[in-house]
């Protein structure tokens, strides 16, 4: 016998070997608990396992299905049963209206349903009237158990195991939502292998074993007495994960420190906003189907947020009734203050940008947002009801659309992704405006927008320099560095996925 091994062995794992041995080779648990070898089951299978793992013994598993009432008062007399008899003393047939008068609580519909299933009764019209009628099997019926009673009966005194009940009545009794109940119980049995048996009867030392050596077990000399537990470094142990953020946050923080490096600003606005600053600051005619109940959350709950800036009011009505000066021609018609006060969950990061051109319009600036915003969207594999962009916006004197181009392929650069197409694109507050998409699992995929900053946009604020402005999808980037193809997956959080995400 190999010594080491012996010598590496737990106090438990002994003692599981002498049970075993004393049993014949083979016992449960409940066994060695029951013999007092054991105090608790949890010790037995660690030690089983153990000794498993180091070919002393062989464990089996085995499980055992039965079924029990869960509700006896419910068993105790199924709706068919009382329907049988009110049928019966009314010679054999009834109205279901007469029926439903004798049965409350909506019973006569769930009788009348199990008798037309058990094949026991008719229905039939006379007249206005349904009439239900008990055929042969029906009145047959009404005289003794039905099969589904009778097993009731006997799970009564004790529960029935799966082999001695018909199938198809266990599943007509656990169609009917909690009337029984499903018990599965699991057998586990330890056997000793022909080394196992040989480790038990080697001599096994059964001193208490310690494993760490301290101040009270030298200066009382309790360490002659005892047996030091040695340890075999080349038996598996369970893997360490650490502690990590989630993969989104640090993708998060990336991109963050991204901007901050390239002299940018963070910016940030609430998730409510009145449709003045979501639509119509952004120049969004009243009129745009963005503004409709199917792409827009609208708030019961303030259904409306005052804007007290009256000149701002004025100018914004201006702008979309005729222009305002800015030499647009507006988009006509009469601007509705009552539909620009209407709350809603903002639908873009875009009102983090304008609200932060109102706070800050001289040139230069440059500002960005990692910002939740929320469409009433249908949830697929690339769109969710609830998503973050990554928005930006650069005020400069200089300012042109392919400086925007480049801030818009370097930062991509950065973030490992080279192969991106632009395409030209409409949005109601940017012009020129563009679209970004990344070739993706053999196909290009829309990432984002961006455009400058129409005159009707930014006249409002004063600010005369160029602005130019973006919106990327952030789980979107997600799914792109980490070949995900289904953006749900992103918010699972399945713990073996996490476990094995990269700490860096």
């Amino acid at each position: 016998m190999d010594k080491a091994l012996i010598e590496g062995l737990s106090h438990n794992e002994k003692r599981l070997l002498l049970a075993l041995d004393e049993l014949g080779g083979k016992g449960s648990p409940e066994e060695m608990i029951s013999n007092g070898r054991f105090d608790v089951e949890v010790e037995v299978l660690r030690a089983a396992l153990a000794l498993e793992s180091k070919g002393l013994v062989r464990t089996e598993a085995a499980s055992s299905k039965s079924y029990e009432i869960a509700d006896r008062e419910a068993a105790s007399a199924l709706p068919e049963r009382k329907a049988l008899g009110i049928i019966t003393e009314n010679g054999g047939k009834i109205s279901l209206g007469i029926l439903a008068d004798l049965m409350s609580g909506g019973d006569d519909k769930i009788a009348v349903g199990w008798l037309k299933r058990k094949g026991l009764a008719d229905i039939s019209s006379e007249g206005d009237s349904k009439i239900i009628t008990l055929n042969d099997a029906g009145k047959k019926a009404a005289k003794e158990k039905m099969p589904d009673e009778a097993l009731l009966e006997r799970m009564a005194d004790m529960p029935i195991p799966e082999s001695d009940a018909d199938p198809k009545t266990i599943k007509d009794l656990k169609s009917r939502g909690g009337l029984i109940r499903e018990v599965v119980a699991s057998k586990r049995t330890a056997e000793l292998t022909p080394s196992g048996v040989e480790a038990a009867r080697s001599g096994l030392d059964m001193r208490k074993q310690v494993t760490d050596i301290t101040d009270r077990l030298i200066q009382s000399g309790e360490w002659k007495e005892v047996e030091f537990r040695k340890y075999d470094v080349n038996i598996p142990a369970p893997p360490s994960v650490p502690a990590k953020k989630h993969p989104l946050s640090r993708l998060g923080a990336e991109v963050r420190r991204m901007f901050t490096e390239m002299g940018f600003t963070e910016m940030s606005s609430e998730y409510v906003q009145p449709a003045f600053w979501n639509l119509d600051v952004l120049f969004t005619p009243q009129d745009h189907p963005a503004r409709d109940l199917q792409d827009t959350f609208y708030l019961e709950e303030p259904a409306s947020m005052r804007i007290d800036d009256e000149a701002l009011v004025e100018a914004v009505r201006g702008i979309h009734e005729n222009g305002g000066g800015t030499g647009s021609t507006g988009w006509g018609g009469e601007w509705s203050r009552e539909k620009a006060e209407a709350a809603l969950l903002r639908t873009h990061s875009t009102v983090s940008s304008i609200r932060y051109v109102a706070e800050h319009p001289d040139a230069p600036q440059k500002a960005f947002s990692i910002s939740r915003i929320f469409r009433n969207e249908s949830i697929d594999s690339t769109h969710l009801p609830e998503f973050t962009q990554i928005e930006g916006i650069v005020i400069d004197e200089n300012g042109s659309f392919d400086m925007l181009i480049s801030i818009i392929r370097d930062f991509y650069s950065r973030m490992g992704f080279d192969r991106i197409r632009i395409r030209p694109a409409y949005f109601p507050y940017t012009e020129p405006s563009l679209e970004l998409e990344v070739f993706f699992n053999g196909k290009w995929m829309e990432l984002g927008g961006a455009g400058i900053f129409r005159p009707e946009v930014v006249a409002p604020f004063g600010v005369k320099r160029p602005v130019l402005a973006w919106g990327f999808g952030f789980e979107r980037l997600a799914m792109l560095k980490w070949n995900i193809r289904d953006i749900r997956d992103l918010y699972i959080s399945d713990l073996d996925v996490l476990k094995g995400n990269t700490v860096l």
